[in-house]
């Protein structure tokens, strides 16, 4: 059992945010930034909701999945609606850990599952195309500031 731990405490290489986008209102066009802050409430200038799912992320390498199954390029991060997108790391392995992104640190709580909307952005099938590649939903634990190209890892 030791060793089954130690293989799931680790990973191989820091991520990093490839994008953020921020959603001032709902159905409101997402807004890319280069920066922004986090609160214990999420991030500033998005609509999101406070607590568990504060800050929405989705791994970059899913982008491109979720556009094969549709049957073109990788999807925009735009019609995905996540607030950040992670590049180089699974985020998937690191459920339930502190996870430190920039200056914030948060914590994956559960799945981001898609909505019907995905079916409006994307056609006939786009709810499926994004079921299990839809991200994460995370609280906040520590507010900070998060910018493109900062590092992501395990805060523990």
């Amino acid at each position: 059992m030791t060793e089954l731990k130690t293989l799931i405490a680790g990973w191989a290489q820091p991520g990093r945010v490839g994008w953020i986008g921020l959603r001032p209102e709902r159905r409101a066009a997402l807004v890319a930034v280069d920066a922004v802050p986090v609160g214990l409430d999420g991030l500033a200038g998005d609509h999101g909701r406070p607590g568990k799912r504060a800050v929405t992320l989705v791994q970059g390498e899913h982008l491109g999945a979720i556009g094969s199954y549709l049957g073109r390029g990788a999807v925009s991060p735009f019609d995905l609606r996540r607030n950040i997108v992670v590049e180089g790391i699974n985020l998937a392995a690191l459920k339930d850990r502190p996870l430190r992104v920039g200056g914030a640190v948060l914590r994956l709580t559960v799945v981001c599952a898609p909505c019907s909307r995905m079916e409006e952005t994307f056609g006939p099938g786009g709810y499926s195309a994004v079921r299990g590649h839809g991200g994460w939903c995370a609280e906040v634990l520590e507010p900070g500031l998060i910018r493109l190209g900062d590092a992501v890892r395990p805060a523990d």
